[in-house]
């Protein structure tokens, strides 16, 4: 199954570089690289499904409706119980090509559940990232302090300094 890191990577997959959004996942196909690092095998119907299932779970994190194309990735999956030396270990049953997009949601069903509240969008107007918030107080607002925290601290700044009266 794919963990918090891996299903980062995924939602985060479509940045913004000089002012541009960038699908790391369609250049070079970026998405068999992430797929084979991640158990998968790659090709054309695994990265259709990986896509789906990103772009929904980027939709739905963004506040956009996204449950057709969840609803499409999930369609016939079953989580089957199995007997094992520890006691019992659950194995997906799922075609192939469709495994990695279903373990994606259902690694982002498992982060809503363990840490409701805490995966969220960058609140960087400009930025396309997400984070997963691991602080005490639930209360970091970007991807990162060092680029869009100081960009967004700046600029209020840069704002109230033009705001300000001039004395002399």
């Amino acid at each position: 199954m794919l963990d918090d890191q891996a299903l980062m990577q995924a939602l985060n997959s479509t940045p913004v570089t000089d002012g541009r959004r960038r699908d790391l996942w369609r250049e070079d196909h970026g998405v068999d690289g992430w797929a084979r690092e991640h158990g998968g095998l790659g090709g054309d119907e695994e990265r259709r499904w990986l896509l789906t299932a990103r772009d929904a779970l980027q939709a739905v994190e963004s506040g956009t409706p996204a449950e057709p194309r969840l609803r499409r990735v999930l369609a016939g999956v079953r989580r089957v119980p199995r007997p094992c030396a520890s006691g019992i270990e659950w194995h997906l049953e799922v075609p192939p090509e469709r495994r990695l997009a279903v373990e994606l949601v259902l690694a982002w069903a498992d982060v809503k559940e363990r840490m409701p509240g805490r995966l969220r969008p960058c609140e960087n107007p400009e930025c396309r990232l997400f984070l997963l918030d691991r602080s005490r107080a639930n209360t970091a607002r970007w991807c990162s302090m060092r680029t869009c925290g100081n960009r967004i601290k700046a600029r209020r700044h840069q704002a109230r300094t033009r705001e300000a009266p001039r004395s002399g």
